[in-house]
């Protein structure tokens, strides 16, 4: 099995040590420390070749900012919501929810992967946590079947350092990223993550400097 070290840790995410100490779910943790959760995970979910190590670490530090953030940003401008979410919000109704993440979530996440309606508030419940962003009822219930902790009861447990990276882990073998990434199909990977090309040009860079690492 192939392991990692904070140096190539580092070399890949610049920021990562001065993001772990302001990233407020990881208080008390060291870059040491997220090594070790990594490469122990790693073995469990099959990411045991440069290759694997290379596109999981490409995508996953562009999806959590290099480990600042392990919960999803929902507060948007109203410029900001009719950008991004046109679909769901308009010139009639964005007021009202701007700068308001729980709502934004509520109404975004409504219906749909598992949740229930706006009024039920599980799309802020089950918004984006961790370092590939789980998101949905469905799959926090997933992910307690197979974790065995109540990620759904407390979800804020998939925040912390190992929720964050042994649920990534898991979304990554559940979606066949390993399979995908021995087959360098780093456009595809993106979009099961992101069902989506969202930050393309930042995760390729990323995959760069791990390959160079990696020596691929």
């Amino acid at each position: 099995m192939n392991m990692i070290t904070k140096e190539i840790l580092k070399a890949i995410m610049p920021n990562i040590e001065k993001n772990i100490l302001a990233n407020p779910n990881f208080k008390g943790y060291t870059l040491d420390r997220i090594v070790g959760y990594l490469n122990k995970y790693a073995e469990e979910f099959g990411i045991t070749t440069p290759l694997r190590w290379a596109h999981y670490l490409a995508q996953i530090a562009h999806e959590c900012g290099e480990f600042r953030y392990t919960e999803e940003n929902l507060n948007y401008s109203a410029e900001g919501l009719l950008r991004v979410f046109s679909k769901y919000f308009n010139k009639s109704n964005v007021a009202s929810y701007a700068r308001n993440p729980k709502k934004i979530a509520s109404k975004v996440y409504a219906n749909r992967m598992g949740n229930g309606n706006e009024l039920s508030g599980d799309g802020w419940k089950y918004r984006g946590r961790g370092v590939i962003q789980l998101t949905g009822k469905e799959n926090y219930v997933e992910y307690k079947k197979y974790c065995g902790f109540d990620v759904v009861a407390d979800p804020d447990l998939i925040c912390k350092p190992v929720g964050a990276i042994r649920s990534s882990m898991w979304f990554w073998r559940l979606n066949g990223l390993n399979i995908l990434a021995d087959k360098g199909e780093f456009v595809l990977i993106t979009k099961r993550i992101n069902n989506g090309t969202n930050g393309l040009k930042e995760r390729k860079e990323y995959l760069q400097r791990a390959l160079k690492e990696f020596k691929r």
